[in-house]
């Protein structure tokens, strides 16, 4: 990208030089977010410093290592992870998704330096970022890409210490994070999720993909009618709540799944409701106080999450087989681009792959 609001454009730059703690990947598959358009317009205002190599992480194989790795192997199929995190503070790291995005003054300086992400044919990683993946993850490594999608919501899910056999509401469970969520928290044991949304055909197929355990509910608006009809879909008490709404979503539709969990309930926040103006999430103190209710923001998830989502795959817990994967070669981008905007809804994704030679 050269700056904001122009199209994309494939350039020949330097390879990029692995030192001590990082690792050299050759790409092979590269997922494209449905809102990447948005990211590159210059709409998310997103603080990316062009000329940048965007994206959000990666398959591919092993080029070189660091001293410092003992078991990873040129060769090896791995996962890169975009979430890159400052070294020298083990509790509050600055935090920088490479090739995307950052937080902060500091993660903006991570940025600098880990500056390109891996709309490429190499990337530079840190060490740490970078997960062996199984065999099976060979035969398509753009469905694999998939990966960096789900692990959004799961992240959310660790943070609010989702356990096997209980009801979770999925707010925004009709897009493409959301559906994501509804999967992950079924892979990892869910008893229910209750998934309310206003796009009856995606209700139906997640009640149709998923069965009794995932309980549809159509919004009509009305914050009074939509939490009972909510209640009444988890038919005994919700004990999370996750919320992945977009920015352009009104925050009454996020209150109105929140305030739905029991006495002792979870509340995690990871949408972008508020983002572009409009109302503040307001949840009532004295129901917070009296009900005991966790209420918990997460942005991204922490590095032992990229394991976990690696075992759920592996082990056929959280099935890649029923998602629809459309891929474009690195030379296409803005195809990719466009066509990521365009079929934005859940089990919808697009990646990028190395170009012809």
């Amino acid at each position: 990208m050269t700056k904001f609001g122009a199209p994309l454009t494939v350039q020949h730059v330097a390879t990029p030089a692995a030192q001590g703690g990082e690792v050299l990947v050759d790409v092979l598959a590269a997922g494209v977010l449905p809102y990447a358009a948005e990211v590159f317009s210059g709409r998310r205002n997103y603080p990316l410093v062009p000329p940048v190599v965007p994206g959000t992480g990666g398959i591919g194989r092993v080029v070189h290592t660091g001293p410092d790795a003992t078991r990873l192997r040129a060769g090896d199929l791995v996962w890169c992870d975009p979430t890159v995190r400052s070294r020298d503070d083990a509790l509050t790291p600055d935090i920088a998704l490479q090739g995307w995005s950052s937080r902060g003054d500091g993660g903006a300086k991570l940025a600098q330096y880990l500056h390109d992400g891996p709309f490429a044919e190499l990337l530079r990683v840190p060490t740490e970022n970078v997960f062996p993946l199984p065999p099976a993850a060979e035969d398509d490594p753009a469905r694999w890409a998939a990966l960096g999608v789900h692990l959004i919501p799961y992240g959310g899910l660790l943070a609010g210490r989702l356990e096997a056999g209980e009801t979770l509401l999925v707010s925004g469970a009709t897009g493409n994070l959301g559906s994501s969520a509804v999967a992950v928290a079924l892979a990892m044991g869910a008893g229910r999720v209750v998934a309310p949304g206003r796009n009856q055909a995606v209700l139906d197929l997640l009640a149709d993909r998923f069965g009794p355990r995932a309980r549809p509910v159509r919004l009509t608006g009305d914050e009074a009618a939509d939490r009972a009809a909510i209640s009444a879909a988890a038919d005994g008490p919700i004990d999370m709540a996750i919320d992945l709404l977009p920015p352009s979503a009104p925050s009454s539709v996020t209150r109105a799944a929140a305030m739905t969990v029991r006495e002792y309930g979870r509340i995690v926040l990871m949408g972008g409701v508020g983002m572009l103006g409009g109302d503040d999430l307001a949840l009532p103190y004295p129901w917070i106080m009296r009900n005991s209710i966790t209420v918990r923001g997460q942005w991204m998830f922490p590095r032992t999450a990229n394991a976990g989502i690696i075992r759920l795959l592996a082990s056929g817990a959280l099935d890649l087989a029923p998602e629809h994967v459309r891929s474009f070669p690195l030379d296409a981008v803005n195809d990719a681009i466009a066509y990521a905007a365009e079929h934005s809804g859940p089990f919808d994704r697009t990646a990028l792959t190395p170009s012809a030679s």
